[in-house]
């Protein structure tokens, strides 16, 4: 039985453990963290992902799962709405419920080792020989680093990641508030010029994001940064900020495209963010869930080394245009002027007024 070792029990991952196992392959899947990562932030599940989970027969417990925003509020600084539209298409869910969901529909056939990562990678006659941080060294026919953003089999098979990831002039920070949703149904978005705050219902349990754009900061302070930029806003940012401040967790990046020339060397490939991260605007999921299938349904038909030629062919035709994208779609997002905020929202009333 031919063996991978995916790094990164995400969406990415554990959707690719799946359909390796249903291929006769035998999935070992590597997470850093203790226990299943990624955040709670909701994710869309929609287009060619629809498909996959179908095939998997899980999406009955993603609509289960679902948020239950049906609509986008667009408000001004003293709360007023300015337009409102209906939420996109798909089933949203958070981002740690798609991937459990996923990891349990593989787990009878996938060996999980939880709190232990790579640290080298050593091309072998037939494989590649694996070295730890806490287990024992093995090898493997393949592996693929689904490990996101900061991927750390990206670093080690292909170099630095400043050799790969573009800092797209935004930060994010997301803070669960752990109350339960003052609009239910309504994700509630407040711009100003280069700033977004928004409060998303979540699951009856509000999500509070920060979006705005600032130069790319060395060792940023996330609580300074975010104040600094928040500190004048109106509406709801007063009382955020005083959560923020007193969080012992919240999540906070730049946003980045990811852009690697070929994907895969030796038997080392890349999946999902780790290969084409457009983080917040190039629906992340759904693409990685897509990936992971046309990996696993190009591996169980022809030689990996052919495999993973094909793979890359097949899916750089699918998220290439979401990378395109990113300058338009931030733009729509975090506006950076008053007039286009105004020019947004209008749009935005007159494309898809709310049913």
């Amino acid at each position: 039985m031919r063996t991978v070792l995916i790094s990164g029990a995400g969406v990415a991952g554990t959707t690719l453990a799946y359909w390796l196992a249903e291929r006769g392959w035998q999935p070992t899947i590597v997470e850093l963290s203790g226990g299943l990562r990624s955040s709670g932030n909701p994710v869309d599940v929609r287009g060619p992902a629809v498909a996959v989970a179908e095939r998997m027969g899980v999406m009955g417990r993603l609509h289960d799962a679902r948020t239950q925003a049906t609509s986008l509020r667009l408000i001004d600084e003293q709360g007023q709405t300015r337009a409102r539209v209906r939420a996109p298409s798909g089933t949203e869910i958070p981002r740690a419920d798609l991937a459990r969901i996923l990891f349990e529909a593989a787990r009878d056939r996938t060996e999980l080792i939880l709190g232990d990562t790579v640290t080298a990678l050593t091309p072998g006659a037939a494989g590649v020989e694996v070295t730890f941080a806490r287990s024992a060294p093995r090898r493997f026919d393949l592996v693929v680093g689904a490990d996101g953003l900061h991927s750390a089999v990206r670093r080690i098979a292909f170099g630095p990641e400043s050799d790969f990831v573009d800092h797209q002039g935004l930060y994010v920070a997301t803070l669960p508030l752990g109350q339960p949703a003052r609009a239910p149904h309504e994700v509630q978005l407040l711009n100003a010029p280069g700033r977004l705050l928004s409060v998303h219902p979540g699951r009856g349990q509000e999500l509070a994001a920060f979006i705005f754009r600032h130069p790319e900061a060395e060792a940023p302070d996330p609580v300074e940064l975010v104040v600094s930029a928040y500190g004048e806003m109106g509406w709801r940012a007063p009382e955020l900020l005083d959560r923020l401040r007193a969080a012992t967790d919240f999540y906070f990046d730049a946003v980045s495209r990811v852009r690697v020339p070929a994907w895969t060397r030796g038997r080392v490939t890349l999946l999902g963010d780790a290969a084409t991260c457009v983080s917040l605007f190039g629906d992340g999921s759904t693409m990685a869930m897509a990936g992971a299938f046309t990996l696993a349904d190009a591996l169980g038909r022809l030689p990996i080394e052919a495999a993973l030629r094909s793979y890359e062919a097949r899916h750089r035709r699918l998220v290439q245009p979401k990378q395109h994208a990113v300058g338009a779609t931030s733009h729509l997002l975090v506006p950076t002027t008053r007039w286009g905020i105004g020019l947004r929202n209008a749009g935005a009333r007159l494309l898809q007024p709310a049913a």
